[in-house]
C-alpha cells in the first residue's frame, strides 16, 4: 500500500509538463551518438524505483531533463499522467529491449492505468533519438482511456485493480515499459505465445572444435531425449554408463557457455550431477558436433520418479533435503583449498531438471541456463563472464517454476546477485510441494493422489504464460497444501511456514537455500539439527529474514 501512496503522490507532485504538438525530435543541447539510441531522461521526485542504469547518462547542464544513452536498445519510452486541465510527465528514458511498438519515429500515447477517476497514466514507445522529450498528440477529449470518458462509479472499481498494475509500471528497475508490456501476451486470450529467439550463429571462420578431443571409446546407445539443438543420449565410457549431451552446431555458444560452469574446479558436490568431460562426436554417421559427457543416473529424473513412486517421510526428506543442499551449494561463492567457486543461479530448476541418485537423494542437471553471479571476491580471469544487460539477467527456464518477479519482469536489477538467488529458492519451493505431495505418510487416511505438477491442479499440464501471471503475480496464489499436513511433525505448521517462507509474492521475504536446508534437516531430524544463528548467511546472500528456524508422462531428463 505505501508504494501506491507513493505512486500517487508522486503523481500529484511532478512538475506540470505543458503539451506541445508536434515537438522538434533533436533538443539543441545534445546531438545523438551513431551507434546508441540517445533519449530524454527524467523520473518525478517519489517514483519508486529508477531505469538510469539501462544507459549512461550524460552532462546535459543543470536540473532536469538529462540525456541518457542507452546500453540494450534502442528504444525510448516516456510517461505522463493526464488530467482534464494538463499534463504531467512522470518517467523518461531507455527501455531495456526493442520491442516491436519501437518502431515508431514519434511518441504516439497509449492510455495504461488510472491511478485516480480523473487521471490516466499514458505510455509511448519510439526509436529515434530524444522522441520521448514529447508526445506527437493526445487522443481527443471523452475517448477511450483519457479522463472524463468513463462512468465514475466504473472508474473508481477500475481504480483500485489497476493501484496493482501501478506497482509493477515503476518498480521495475530495468525496464519500466516490459512491465507494462506483460499485458500484451494476455490481449488476445488463447493466443500464441511469443515465439523464442532463433540461437546466434557461430562464426563459421572459428574451429570450435580445435580444443576438444575425440573419445573412440565413447559409445551411444540408445537417445533419452531429444530438444531444440540438443539430442541426450545414454551410453557408456570406459564401462562406466553415461549421458551425453550432443549439441547441434547452432548451439556452439550454449555448450561453451554450459562447459565452463561444470569445470569450475570447487563445482563437485554429491547433489550436483557430475562432469566426466566434454568432447566432439556423433553416433554412426551424423556430423560432428561438440558434447558433454555426464554422470547417468538410472532412476530417471524427479518428475519421472514422483510419478511412478511413492515414499514414506524418511525417504520424502532425503530428496527434498539433498535438493535444498545442492541449491546452497549452487549459490554459495567460496575459496576452498586454492581454489575459488563463484556463487551461480541455477535459473531453471523443476523436477525435469533435477535426477534421483541411487541412494534415492537428489542431484541437480541442467546448467544450460545456470549464471554466475556477482560477489564479494574478485573472480580470477578464467571464471565464466556474469550475463550483461537486463534481458539477459532476466531470462530463465521453464515457465511453471518461475518467480512472480520473472513473470511481471519486476526483478531486482540494481542487486540481481541476490534477486536471482530469491527466484530460486521460489522454484526450490514448488520443488518441495511436489516431493512432499507424494509422502504416504503425509495422508495417513488415504494414498496419495496422482503426481502433478505444481499448478496442474489449477492449469492444467501446459499452462500460458498469462495464466501463469494470473495466478502467481495478481492472485498470489500457490498450490494447496492439505490439512494433514500441518500435524504429522514434531513441529506443527512447520511444512506450511517453510514452504510459505520460500514463495513468498515479496522476493526480499523469502528464505536463503542454506535456511531452507537447515529448516528441513530440524524438520526431518529436530534433535540434531539446532544450527548456529549465523549459519544462514552465506557468501553474498543477505542474512534469512529472521532466525532459519525461528518458525516452529510430462517428464524429460535434466539436459
Amino acid at each position: 500500500m505505501k508504494h501506491v501512496l507513493s505512486l500517487l503522490l508522486a503523481a500529484a507532485f511532478a512538475p506540470a509538463f505543458t503539451p506541445i504538438l508536434n515537438p522538434p525530435l533533436s533538443p539543441p543541447w545534445a546531438t545523438a551518438p551513431p551507434s546508441r539510441r540517445t533519449c530524454v531522461f527524467f523520473e518525478a521526485p517519489g517514483v519508486q524505483g529508477s531505469t538510469k542504469t539501462l544507459g549512461k547518462l550524460l552532462d546535459a547542464g543543470p536540473g532536469p531533463p538529462r540525456v541518457i544513452r542507452c546500453l540494450y536498445s534502442r528504444c525510448c519510452f516516456g510517461i505522463w499522467n493526464l488530467t482534464q486541465d494538463q499534463a504531467q510527465v512522470e518517467m523518461q528514458g531507455c527501455r531495456d529491449s526493442d520491442e516491436p511498438d519501437c518502431e515508431s519515429p514519434h511518441c504516439d500515447l497509449s492510455p495504461r492505468a488510472h491511478p485516480s477517476p480523473r487521471s490516466t497514466l499514458f505510455t509511448c514507445s519510439c526509436g529515434t533519438d530524444f522522441c520521448n522529450a514529447n508526445y506527437s498528440h493526445l487522443p481527443p477529449p471523452g475517448s477511450p482511456g483519457t479522463p472524463g470518458s468513463q462512468d465514475p462509479q466504473a472508474v473508481l472499481g477500475e481504480s483500485i485493480q489497476m493501484a496493482l498494475v501501478l506497482l509493477g509500471l515503476f518498480l521495475l528497475l530495468g525496464g519500466i515499459i516490459s512491465a507494462l508490456l506483460q499485458q500484451k501476451a494476455c490481449r488476445v486470450q488463447g493466443g500464441p505465445e511469443p515465439e523464442p529467439e532463433p540461437e546466434p550463429e557461430p562464426d563459421p571462420g572459428r574451429d570450435w572444435s580445435a580444443e576438444l578431443p575425440e573419445l573412440p571409446e565413447l559409445c551411444f546407445s540408445q537417445v533419452i531425449w531429444e530438444g531444440g539443438h540438443t539430442v541426450v543420449w545414454a551410453g557408456q565410457l570406459q564401462g562406466e554408463l553415461v549421458a551425453i549431451k550432443a549439441f547441434s552446431w547452432r548451439a556452439v555458444a550454449q555448450f561453451q557457455a554450459e562447459r565452463a560452469l561444470y569445470e569450475l574446479p570447487g563445482l563437485q558436490h554429491d547433489h550436483i550431477v557430475r562432469f566426466i568431460t566434454a568432447s566432439r562426436g556423433a553416433p554412426g554417421p551424423l556430423s560432428c558436433g561438440p558434447l558433454l559427457v555426464l554422470e547417468l543416473h538410472p532412476k530417471g529424473s524427479l518428475c519421472h520418479y514422483l510419478t511412478q513412486h511413492t515414499s514414506d517421510w524418511g525417504s520424502s526428506m532425503r530428496m527434498a533435503l539433498s535438493l535444498a543442499q545442492g541449491l546452497a551449494f549452487l549459490h554459495e561463492e567460496r575459496w576452498q583449498d586454492g581454489q575459488y567457486k563463484p556463487g551461480i543461479a541455477h535459473r531453471d530448476l523443476s523436477s525435469q531438471n533435477v535426477l534421483i541418485r541411487e541412494d534415492g537423494s537428489c542431484a541437480i542437471g541442467d546448467l544450460g541456463l545456470a549464471s554466475v553471479l556477482p560477489g564479494l571476491a574478485q573472480p580470477p580471469t578464467w571464471a565464466p563472464t556474469q550475463p550483461r544487460g537486463p534481458a539477459a539477467i532476466m531470462e530463465a527456464g521453464t515457465q511453471r517454476y518461475m518467480a512472480p518477479e520473472l513473470l511481471d519482469k519486476t526483478l531486482d536489477l540494481q542487486d540481481w546477485g541476490t534477486a536471482l538467488r530469491q527466484a530460486d529458492v521460489y522454484s526450490l519451493a514448488l520443488l518441495l510441494w511436489e516431493i512432499l505431495s507424494r509422502c504416504l505418510d503425509l495422508w495417513p487416511d488415504s494414498r496419495p493422489p496422482p503426481f502433478q505438477l505444481a499448478y496442474e491442479a489449477e492449469l492444467g499440464s501446459t499452462p500460458t504464460t498469462c495464466e501463469l501471471w494470473t495466478l502467481a503475480v495478481e492472485e498470489r496464489r500457490r498450490p494447496y497444501i492439505p490439512s494433514t499436513w500441518h500435524s504429522f511433525t514434531t513441529d506443527p505448521g512447520g511444512l506450511r511456514e517453510l514452504l510459505e517462507d520460500c514463495w513468498d509474492a515479496d522476493p526480499e521475504a523469502r528464505l536463503t537455500a542454506e535456511c531452507a536446508r537447515q529448516r528441513l534437516a530440524a524438520l526431518a531430524r529436530p534433535q540434531e539439527a539446532r544450527p548456529s544463528p549465523d549459519s544462514c548467511a552465506h557468501g553474498s546472500p543477505p542474512l534469512c529474514p529472521e532466525d532459519c528456524l525461528s518458525a516452529p508422462p510430462h517428464c524429460h531428463p535434466p539436459w
